[in-house]
């Protein structure tokens, strides 16, 4: 059984129609769908609860203490973390399930973005490759449970890039899968700022987070860039 896990933050455009895709879609084997609220200020909740996701409001901020709140509470042998503006494809289920059997222990999708930006296709054409540097959370991530607890979650004390950091780690304890098919997740953040300046931005924050420089000196250069933000 499969616990779905979608940290959110004022998400209230997004979040029940997501929670329809996924119990639509639901083959048997969705045990729950968590919501992890992160202190959403508009309708967030109650259209999670509206759709019949269980909603936890998650006592710190931030998306890794969200993701292992909710990971804390599942009660699924395997955990599938999604981000609120990203839709698998119809047939996930399907998709990680055959992943299972074929062995892998954790994994991701492709990714796609819904605008057909010239240069968003590209950069989503390169999360085909099986290399860290092109991992994202936009991606979703499945990971049985015992193995993401054996690791110790993500690493609660990361402002961003914590979904990059962890595939490091459970690629040491186990095999990872990049699954062909794509989810698709918004460009919303890319049509507000720009796609070439995010996209610089972000390469920006990978290269900062690789040198090591501190997570608040990451933080902050984000957030002066993203004022408005969710994240």
């Amino acid at each position: 059984m499969i616990s779905i896990i979608i940290p959110a933050f004022n998400e209230e455009a997004n979040i029940g129609e997501l929670i329809s895709f996924l119990k639509e879609h639901d083959e048997g084997q969705i045990s729950e769908v968590i919501v992890v609220d992160g202190g959403s200020s508009d309708n967030t909740v109650n259209a999670a609860e509206e759709k019949g996701a269980k909603v936890l409001k998650s006592p710190l901020r931030g998306r890794a203490n969200q993701m292992n709140f909710g990971a804390e509470k599942a009660r699924g042998e395997w955990l599938y973390f999604l981000h609120a503006d990203t839709t698998p494809p119809p047939t996930f289920i399907a998709d990680i399930t055959k992943k299972i059997q074929a062995g892998f222990e954790c994994g991701c999708f492709r990714l796609a973005f819904d605008d057909r930006h010239p240069a968003l296709r590209i950069y989503s054409w390169f999360t085909r490759f099986d290399l860290n540097f092109f991992r994202f959370g936009d991606q979703s991530l499945f990971v049985r449970k015992a193995l993401f607890s054996r690791i110790g979650g993500f690493d609660h004390k990361l402002l961003v890039m914590e979904d990059q950091e962890i595939v490091s780690r459970l690629k040491s304890r186990a095999q990872f899968v990049i699954i062909k098919k794509p989810v698709v997740t918004s460009a919303r953040k890319y049509q507000r700022f720009g796609v070439f300046r995010l996209q610089f931005i972000f390469a920006i924050i990978v290269v900062l987070f690789y040198l090591k420089i501190s997570q608040e000196v990451i933080a902050h250069f984000y957030k002066s860039f993203m004022v408005g933000s969710s994240y």
